[in-house]
């Protein structure tokens, strides 16, 4: 193919022109974790800077895999000390590569790609645990990013994308490595390599692209994490999921038979993982038995029960909190916690005033599919009397919505954007005067006089806490 891009000019495409912001977010962690004197509080300023990442983060650190312990982390601050400085950074810097890769390209391919990775992650730290491989959270990310070549291809490679694509479906028996050749010019192992060494993702991200000789007992996890996930997507009783299980039995030391379990077992824990980290859709292509609902392993059921205990704990940590010098971020996401998890809620929303007071943006969210719906929940504030989301500003007051009193209220704008017809919203205040809200909702579930003074509760602490920390820092200012 005449006038084709070499592998070098893809690097730069993929890094100059399709990810710059990634590259900024690199540099800014990389930066932070490389550096022996930087604080928990720069990487967790980092973190906060984006209320989606926050919540994704806060879910992954009171996830099994990463705190088996089971000990609660409500703030990045508590996160880091959990998961540890240079772990957060990568797990930071591939719940930005996810989020990047799920933007748009051949989805199929992407989704594909990604459902295999994660697949494969958790297969390898499996066995890299059974080997006794300290490093298990490195191998963990190292196959995690270990095709991040072929995933930014898929997403960002437009006409030469399809052309493989159509090849790859023409030619079903054709290696891919040899149409990658044929229609490249390179291997896209070889754009992963290569991209990993530009981002600095590390050098176990290389070797999972293009393994040694002779191989390390963690790279020899990762290979067979990949082995096993590639065949697992043919069936789990076939010649090739059978070889790779034996495989995995011998590099273990274990019976197949309890191989075998364990690999099925990490099936399942893989699609939780990817629900994790925001890839529902990917997670429901990894094959497991029964194939459960990803959002449901995750722990995103429509509905949890209200936890008072919860509730009482969440509050106790943000009296705590402010005893210290907490940013607004780390208040607002803790109450966010209180109102989601503690109350048992579909899902929560924190809204912002814009400066000028004549919209209300979604800045963060918790629950199923929180992240799209902070993305939607944009309202301009007109002024007009009856509609719910003005009413709010206009009287500085909170509304539990429901089919049978609505007070004379509209709220057909709310309801377009949440799709729910019972839910609360309420104003955040500071002397006075409101800047925000908090909406919550119990999707199916239709919520109690208790669950409604919870959020008002919840609410009430909230602006307690933002008038708390607007004078710490005013005074702070004032000293200087």
């Amino acid at each position: 193919m005449a006038g084709r891009m070499g592998l070098q000019d893809w690097v730069e495409r993929i890094r100059d022109r399709d990810m710059p912001v990634f590259g900024h977010t690199v540099d800014g962690v990389r930066n932070i974790t490389d550096d022996e004197n930087a604080s928990i509080g720069q990487l967790s300023r980092v973190i906060l800077q984006d209320p989606a990442l926050t919540a994704k983060v806060l879910k992954i650190a009171n996830s099994v895999m990463f705190n088996p312990a089971r000990q609660p982390v409500s703030t990045v601050s508590r996160a880091v000390t959990v998961m540890g400085f240079d772990g957060l950074g990568d797990i930071v810097l591939s719940l930005c590569l996810i989020d990047a890769f799920l933007s748009g390209g051949l989805r199929g391919r992407v989704l594909s790609e990604m459902a295999r990775c994660f697949h494969a992650a958790v297969q390898a730290r499996s066995a890299a645990a059974a080997c006794g491989v300290q490093q298990v959270e490195e191998v963990f990310i190292a196959a995690l990013l270990g095709r991040v070549g072929e995933m930014a291809f898929w997403c960002f490679g437009a006409e030469a994308a399809t052309l493989l694509d159509e090849a790859m479906i023409e030619q079903p028996d054709e290696r891919p490595d040899n149409l990658q050749m044929d229609i490249l010019g390179f291997r896209l192992r070889s754009l992963t390599s290569s991209l990993a060494k530009e981002w600095r993702l590390g050098s176990m991200v290389v070797s999972a692209a293009e393994p040694g000789a002779h191989p390390s007992n963690a790279e020899k996890a990762i290979a067979l994490g990949y082995r096993l996930a590639a065949a697992a997507e043919c069936g789990w009783h076939t010649t090739l999921a059978n070889k790779a299980i034996q495989a995995y039995a011998e590099l273990v030391g274990c019976p197949e038979k309890e191989a075998r379990e364990i690999a099925v077992g990490n099936a399942t824990e893989a699609a939780r993982v990817a629900a994790q980290f925001g890839a529902a859709d990917a997670a429901r292509l990894i094959p497991v038995p029964g194939a459960p609902d990803p959002a449901e392993l995750a722990g995103e059921s429509a509905h949890h029960a209200p936890d008072q205990k919860l509730q009482l704990k969440i509050l106790r940590d943000l009296a705590m909190m402010l005893a210290g010098k907490p940013s607004l971020n780390e208040v607002l996401l803790l109450v966010l916690e209180g109102i989601y998890r503690g109350l048992g809620m579909h899902q929560a929303v924190f809204a912002l005033l814009s400066p000028d007071r004549t919209q209300l943006l979604g800045k963060a969210g918790l629950g199923r599919d929180a992240d799209a719906l902070v993305k939607r929940f944009q309202f301009r504030l007109d002024g007009a009397r009856g509609d719910v989301v003005n009413e709010v500003f206009l009287r500085n007051e909170a509304f539990w919505l429901r089919e049978n009193n609505m007070r004379g209220l509209n709220a057909a704008r709310l309801e377009k954007v949440t799709g729910q017809q019972e839910a609360f919203i309420a104003p955040i205040s500071t002397h006075g005067r409101a800047i925000g809200v908090f909406y919550a909702d119990c999707g199916v579930q239709v919520p109690d006089e208790e669950i409604w003074e919870g959020f008002l509760h919840f609410v009430q602490q909230a602006s307690l806490s933002f008038e708390h920390v607007a004078a710490m820092s005013a005074a702070g200012a004032r000293r200087q």
